[in-house]
């Protein structure tokens, strides 16, 4: 029976054995997403964004829970089973150019997965490349290109095009837009948000921009430790953060100056480090950080807990 969400995954854990001891990089992790919606992922950097994502498309095995995929459970399926799944999962990494092969031309790069996959000929390949090119906003001739002959903007499109090869229905956004000029980063959004609606495609959306996930996003996951602290419609969170890591996130965000205001805002920071994800504190990861914190705080993991239409909070005073 197939099922109703995309993509499920359930009390995921990952960790890493690093020079004999134990990284606690994701930490039983839940969420569902459905085809045609975006679930942004937040939190500082060492949150454990980018592992998550890389464990939902199984590039990285998880240590518990599952992930399932169209309700095919991808870590017990076998090999080939899951090289047919991986038509349908893709990811456009952080930094496109060290993701292309400098020694292949951007078409040959975007037409491998043909070639893997024994799709058309040679000419019906070449084709669909152009065409995907087209798509992005890039001229066909840029088929010819190597990497390095392209700006950081031009190299994301490519990134995003060679995406779409397969025609996927899940996309991992992997800070897709920080190694670019704020002037083309929303040219890149808008592209996504279109391609979204064209081809009912779900994407995990990871980002430190704030401002970016809001508007991109339909559900937001905050992260901290590896652990999701807050999960909740994009709208709900940025109105009602419940979580004080939240909070201080949300209040650090630069806000457009108000000309009619006689008073500023002074930006927020979070006090202290992030804890060393080789040794979590007890009780809540948060605790040593938070300024509300209490004595249960440090002793007794709080759950997470739902407070009113669907916004859940892992901690022991939300409202």
């Amino acid at each position: 029976m197939p099922s109703e969400h995309l993509l499920q995954v359930e009390n995921v854990s990952k960790r890493f054995r690093v020079r004999g001891k134990t990284l606690h990089a994701v930490e039983n992790v839940s969420f569902n997403l459905d085809s045609g919606k975006t679930l942004g992922l937040v939190g500082e950097s060492g949150s454990g964004k980018s592992t998550l994502g890389r464990v939902a498309l199984r590039l990285l095995d998880a240590d518990g829970g599952r992930v399932l995929f169209q309700g095919h459970d991808i870590g017990r399926i076998p090999k080939k089973q899951l090289r047919e799944l991986r038509r349908d999962m893709q990811v456009i990494f952080q930094d496109p150019q060290a993701s292309l092969n400098p020694r292949m031309t951007v078409g040959a790069a975007i037409e491998d997965a043909y070639v893997i996959h024994k799709i058309g000929t040679k000419s019906d390949r070449q084709q669909r490349v152009e065409d995907l090119l087209q798509r992005v906003g890039l001229p066909p001739s840029a088929a010819n290109a190597y990497p390095h002959e392209l700006s950081g903007g031009q190299l994301q499109r490519v990134g995003i095009a060679r995406a779409l090869t397969l025609d996927p229905k899940l996309i991992v956004c992997d800070e897709v837009i920080s190694a670019l000029d704020v002037s083309i980063q929303m040219q890149v959004i808008q592209l996504l948000k279109e391609l979204q609606k064209e081809r009912n495609l779900g994407y995990i959306f990871i980002s430190h921009n704030l401002a970016v996930v809001e508007y991109i996003s339909d559900e937001i996951a905050v992260l901290y430790l590896g652990e999701v602290v807050e999960h909740a419609a994009a709208e709900d969170l940025f109105k009602k953060p419940s979580h004080p890591y939240t909070q201080v996130l949300l209040q650090s965000i630069l806000k457009v100056p108000d000309p009619q205001s006689e008073t500023t805002q002074a930006l927020m920071h979070i006090k202290g480090e992030i804890p060393s994800p080789f040794s979590p504190p007890p009780g809540c990861t948060f605790h040593p950080r938070c300024p509300f914190a209490q004595d249960i705080c440090r002793t007794k993991k709080p759950e997470p807990r739902d407070i009113g239409h669907g916004h859940v909070v892992s901690c022991h005073f939300a409202e």
